[in-house]
């Protein structure tokens, strides 16, 4: 028999709300609702969806099964702690929230739900992600012991005046955007080791300016008064057993774009590149005569969203709580972002709160 569909709302309809809309109507899913503060955002979303819209949430609550929170950082909180509080299964879009306290309490307040809480960490389900924690869980890799995290753009500000570029309302910039994905990629694949220290700094080199060159902007640019957060951030971060990761992120640099991770093991190495969406091996053997190799792995093409979609609906069909994406992981990664701005600030290393 086919399963009924699962009633879902969304909270926060911008751009990613419309792009989770259109990924439930490939889903057993029935998009029931929608809630915005904003009232054009919610007669667009009604207008192109032919859902009723609110401007509270307390309506949808009462239609649906699951919400999507994909409003600013900010507000991720009040809205994914009142569902979880209804009884609704919650899949809140990256990070988990805009400060540490923040996801502790939406961590607590699931921890006392009857449903559950995912976090949007698309990233995780891509293809060669799948490969390469395989390979690792395996042993393939032996020891991975240093990862080179990077999540770069040489031009990428999303709107200077928009909520991406308010640190009220953001958390932060650059690296709470971007950031975000690669240490949860990172300490996803290293599966969650224990962060002892953390040495980091932040600058605001390019949203600053009067004048910022660029070619692309996805929202409007409202100049610099506008933008009091960071626009670039690098890290080093310590594991308990002496793993290290180095992080490079930014929104804005003078160098090409780059999205590779790279992971260093004692038998072998791999190369992932995000953006590509490929992954490549490096081993040495003594079989026949001593040798390198470098092993490219073809995969099917990610779209990395709609398995997320597709992985939350399932669990939500089952009543049965994720194992991966977990609030407890979104804390996790919450941990390294703030410990990577106290850093910043203090200008020495800190350990994780």
């Amino acid at each position: 028999m086919t399963p009924e569909p699962v009633s879902v709302g969304i909270v926060g309809l911008g751009g990613i709300a419309a792009h989770h809309a259109e990924i439930l109507t490939d889903h057993d899913a029935d998009l029931v609702g929608g809630v915005d503060i904003d009232e054009t955002a919610r007669g667009e979303f009604t207008a192109e969806w032919a859902v009723p819209t609110h401007e509270r949430l307390e309506p949808l609550l009462d239609a649906a099964e699951a919400i999507f929170v994909t409003t600013p950082n900010k507000y991720h909180e009040e809205y994914a702690t009142a569902a979880l509080a209804a009884g609704c299964d919650v899949l809140i879009e990256k990070p988990l929230a805009h400060t540490l306290d923040s996801a502790k309490r939406i961590a607590a307040a699931a921890a006392d739900a009857e449903g559950f809480c995912m976090v949007g960490f698309n990233n995780r389900f891509a293809a060669p992600i799948d490969v390469l924690t395989s390979y690792r869980a395996a042993g393939r890799f032996g020891e991975i012991t240093h990862v080179e995290a990077n999540y770069v753009r040489r031009r990428g500000i999303p709107g200077r005046g928009s909520w991406f570029t308010s640190k009220a309302v953001a958390g932060g910039g650059a690296m709470i955007d971007l950031g975000v994905h690669a240490i949860d990629l990172t300490l996803s694949v290293l599966d969650f080791p224990e962060i002892t220290e953390v040495s980091a700094t932040t600058r605001a080199a390019f949203g600053t300016r009067e004048e910022y060159t660029y070619l692309h902007m996805w929202g409007d640019d409202e100049g610099p008064d506008a933008f009091d957060v960071e626009d670039a951030a690098s890290a080093f971060i310590r594991t308990a057993d002496d793993r290290t990761i180095s992080l490079e992120v930014a929104w804005a640099t003078n160098r090409p774009r780059t999205d590779e991770f790279v992971f260093r093991g004692t038998d072998a190495g791999a190369i992932y590149d995000r953006k590509a969406d490929s992954l490549t091996l490096y081993e040495a053997d003594t079989a026949g005569q001593e040798h390198l190799t470098e092993t490219t792995v073809e995969t099917r093409d990610s779209n990395t969203h709609a398995a997320e979609v597709g992985s939350f609906l399932q669990h939500v069909r089952q009543g049965k709580a994720p194992t991966t994406n977990t609030v407890e992981q979104g804390v996790a990664v919450q941990r390294v972002i703030d410990a990577i701005y106290r850093s910043a600030d203090a200008s020495h290393a800190v350990g994780v709160e």
